[in-house]
C-alpha cells in the first residue's frame, strides 16, 4: 500500500473554481465513505480548507488510484472531472509525505507561514477518526505533520514570514497604516462562529476594535463566542446578535468580517448598498483635504470641481448615487476599479494621467475619504492603474471608508459586486491571493524547508521499517514455537532432568536462536529503511517459509493497537 494525494489549491485553481468545489460537512463525509468503498483505497481522509481540497488515500495501485480519487472528487465537489482534472496536482509516496509537511508548516499557505492550518490540518485527521476511514497510514502521517508543523514553528521564525489570513485581510483594509492604529475605536460585526469566524473576533479584539457583534445561525454559538470575548481581557464590548439583525448592525460598524460556510452569499450587494444608504456610523472626524474649507454641522454647499461635478458629503444616498452615474456618463467619463482595495471614483478621459492636475475625483463620499485613482485612457481603453494624487494623498490615507468588508469564506459570503459602492472597501480571498502573490520570502523559509526535508527522511525510513516489523515478529514467533517444541521433546527423553535443568537448557537454546536470529533482523530494518528496501520482508518470508497469513494477522494487531494508543487527533 502506497500514500497517495490528489487535490487543488490556490497554487493550481483560479478562486471561481475553488469557490465552487468546496465541500461542506455532509460532502466531506460521503465521499471518505465513497473512497473506502472504492476498489484501490483501504483508508483516506479530506483536508478541505478555503484554499484546498485534498484527499488523501492509502492504495495499491497508482493509476487505479488517481483515476478513483479525481472521479470522487469531481463527483462530490459539483464540478465536472472535465473541468476540474486540469488544475488538480497529484503527489504519491514520499512525495505526498513532502507536500503535506509543506502544508503542515505554512510553506504552501497564501500567507507564508501562518499558523491556522495545522488546525485544519488536526480537523482533518479528527473527521478520518470519528468515520473510521483513517487506518494506521493516515494516523501517523496526519499526527506527524503536526508534530513538523509545530517543530517549525517553534524552532524557526516563519512566523514572521507571514501572518494569519485574518491578519494578513486587516492589514490590506487598513492600506497604508499599522493594524492598531486603524483599527482604534472601530466596531466590527462577525459572521459566524466556526473555528475562522472565532480566529477572526479573537484578532480583532487584539489589535484594538472597541466593539464586536457576533451572528450566527446556531444562537448559542454566537453567545458562547461573545462571552469568550469578553473574557479574553481585551477590553472589547462583544454581544451576539440574530441573523434577522444582520441588516441594522450594517448600518453601526465599520467592518464587517464573514466566513459562515454558507453556500450562498450572505451579503448581497443591495444588502450592503441600503446599509450604506441609511447608515450613521459615527466615523472618526475626517480631515479637511488642503483647499476646502472646514463645514462644521452645517451642511454649506458642496464644493465644485473643474469638471463640474459635486463632491459629496459624508454619507451616500441615492441621489448621491445617481448624481455619479450621470456624471460617470454625461460626462464620458470612466469608473476605475483598483482591484484589491476597490472605491469607486470617476475619472476623465484623455491623454496622460489624469490625476496630476490638482482636480477632485468623485466617489460619493467626503472628499477627505477619498482615495484617487488614475487611469490612462488610449482609444476606448482603460487601464486600471493607480495613480494617487501627490500632495492628497497623505491627508486621506488615515481616514476610513464607510464600510469595509473582509470575506473570508469559500464559497465567497459577500458578493463581489459590493466593490462598486462609493464608500465600501471589499478584500476577498482573491484580492487576498493577488496581494500575498509578490510578498518577500523571510530567510526562515529555508531552514522550514531544511526542518520539511529532514522529517520526510524520517518518516519514510519508520515506514519503510514498520513494514518490515510484522515479518520480524512472525519470524521471532515461529523460531519460539521451535524452541517450545525442542524442550518438549528433551522432556520426553530425558525425564529425570529437575525443574532447575529444564530451564537451564530451555534458556541455553532461547539464547542460541536469539543470537541466530539478532544480526539478521537488526539488518534486515535496516536495509528496508532505506529507499528501495521493501522487498527484504519478502525476501525474509520466502527465506523462512513464514506463513503470510500469519505475518498478515499480526499487523492487523498491530494496526488496531496503534490506532487504540493514537486516539483522539491531539
Amino acid at each position: 500500500m502506497s500514500l497517495l494525494v490528489v487535490g487543488l489549491s490556490h497554487r493550481s485553481a483560479p478562486v471561481s473554481v475553488l469557490e465552487r468545489a468546496s465541500l461542506n460537512a455532509d460532502a466531506k463525509a460521503k465521499l471518505l465513505h465513497d473512497t473506502l468503498a472504492a476498489e484501490p483505497a483501504a483508508e483516506a481522509t479530506v483536508l478541505a480548507t478555503c484554499n484546498r481540497i485534498e484527499l488523501y488515500a492509502d492504495v495499491d495501485k497508482f493509476h487505479a488510484g488517481v483515476a478513483e480519487l479525481s472521479t470522487l472528487l469531481a463527483q462530490h465537489s459539483g464540478v465536472a472531472l472535465e473541468e476540474l482534472t486540469p488544475y488538480l496536482y497529484v503527489h504519491y509516496e514520499d512525495r505526498a509525505v513532502h507536500h503535506l509537511f509543506s502544508v503542515a508548516c505554512g510553506l504552501d499557505s497564501m500567507v507564508v507561514g501562518e499558523g491556522q492550518i495545522l488546525g485544519q490540518i488536526k480537523d482533518a485527521l479528527a473527521l478520518g477518526q470519528e468515520l473510521h476511514t483513517a487506518g494506521r497510514l493516515i494516523n501517523d502521517l496526519f499526527q506527524q505533520a503536526l508534530r513538523v508543523g509545530k517543530r517549525a514553528h517553534s524552532e524557526t521564525g516563519i512566523d514572521r514570514a507571514g501572518q494569519s489570513l485574518v491578519t494578513f485581510g486587516l492589514e490590506q483594509l487598513a492600506v497604508h497604516l499599522p493594524v492598531r492604529e486603524w483599527a482604534v475605536g472601530k466596531r466590527a460585526l462577525v459572521l459566524g462562529a466556526g473555528s475562522m469566524s472565532s480566529l477572526a473576533a479573537a484578532t480583532l479584539a487584539r489589535v484594538g476594535f472597541a466593539e464586536i457583534a457576533v451572528a450566527n445561525r446556531t444562537a448559542e454559538r454566537a453567545e458562547r463566542l461573545a462571552e469568550i470575548l469578553v473574557a479574553s481581557g481585551t477590553g472589547v464590548a462583544a454581544r451576539a446578535v440574530a441573523m434577522s439583525a444582520v441588516a441594522d448592525e450594517l448600518t453601526r460598524v465599520d467592518v464587517v468580517v464573514s466566513c459562515t460556510g454558507a453556500t450562498g452569499l450572505v451579503l448581497t450587494a443591495d444588502d450592503v448598498a441600503a446599509a450604506v444608504s441609511r447608515g450613521s456610523a459615527p466615523d472618526p472626524a475626517p480631515q479637511t483635504p488642503a483647499g476646502l474649507e472646514d463645514r462644521g454641522s452645517a451642511p454649506d454647499p458642496a464644493p465644485q470641481t473643474p469638471a463640474g461635478l459635486s463632491v459629496a458629503g459624508v454619507g451616500v444616498d441615492a441621489e448621491v448615487v445617481a448624481r455619479l452615474v450621470a456624471a460617470a456618463d454625461g460626462g464620458r467619463r470612466r469608473l476605475a476599479d483598483a482591484g484589491a482595495v476597490r472605491v469607486l471614483a470617476a475619472v476623465p478621459e484623455g491623454d496622460g494621467c489624469p490625476v496630476g492636475d490638482g482636480r477632485a475625483a468623485i466617489a460619493g463620499v467626503d472628499a477627505s475619504s477619498l482615495e484617487l485613482h488614475g487611469t490612462w485612457a488610449d482609444q476606448g481603453e482603460a487601464a486600471a492603474q493607480r495613480q494617487p494624487r501627490r500632495g492628497v494623498r497623505a491627508q486621506v490615507d488615515g481616514v476610513a471608508v464607510r464600510l469595509a468588508l473582509l470575506d473570508l469564506a469559500m464559497p465567497r459570503d459577500i458578493d463581489a459586486a459590493v466593490h462598486r459602492i462609493p464608500g465600501v472597501r471589499l478584500v476577498d480571498i482573491e484580492s487576498l491571493a493577488e496581494a500575498s502573490a509578490d510578498a518577500p520570502m523571510a530567510a526562515d523559509v529555508d531552514a522550514v524547508r531544511g526542518i520539511v526535508a529532514q522529517e520526510v527522511a524520517a518518516f519514510g525510513a519508520a515506514q519503510r521499517a514498520a513494514h518490515i516489523t510484522p515479518t520480524v515478529v512472525a519470524l521471532r514467533a515461529m523460531a519460539a514455537e521451535v524452541v517450545a517444541m525442542e524442550v518438549a521433546r528433551l522432556d520426553g527423553r530425558v525425564p529425570d532432568l529437575d525443574e532447575r535443568q529444564r530451564a537451564e537448557v530451555t534458556q541455553t537454546v532461547r539464547r542460541v536462536v536469539d543470537k541466530l536470529l539478532h544480526a539478521p533482523t537488526v539488518r534486515v530494518k535496516q536495509l528496508a529503511s532505506e529507499p528501495g528496501g521493501a522487498g527484504y520482508a519478502e525476501a525474509l518470508r520466502e527465506l523462512f517459509d513464514l506463513d503470510p497469513q500469519t505475518v498478515a494477522s499480526v499487523s492487523r494487531a498491530d494496526s488496531a493497537d496503534t490506532n487504540d494508543d493514537s486516539g483522539r487527533a491531539s
